[in-house]
């Protein structure tokens, strides 16, 4: 399982408005969740659709280079902090 969250440190919203919001919408139950956990397969899916959009390289910091970040799911740890 892998867990996807929005990296609020990745302040550019290029992504996001070309096409990174509906995406991350796709994924969640909830409307406005900030996290989400899916199957490996579903992920490295999404990933790649999602990395396909401006704004997913090259416009973050170092530290936060993705608008999302992704994670392997630890059970013990459900909220990835």
């Amino acid at each position: 399982m892998i867990r996807l969250a929005i990296d609020y440190e990745h302040s550019d919203r290029t992504w996001w408005e070309a096409g990174g919001q509906d995406l991350w919408e796709s994924l969640l139950d909830e409307p406005d969740a900030g996290a989400v956990v899916v199957d490996d397969s579903i992920a490295r899916s999404w990933l790649a659709s999602a990395s396909s959009l401006p704004g997913w390289e090259g416009t973050g910091h170092e530290y936060a280079p993705h608008p999302i970040q992704s994670s392997d799911f630890d059970p013990e740890d459900p909220d990835g902090a």
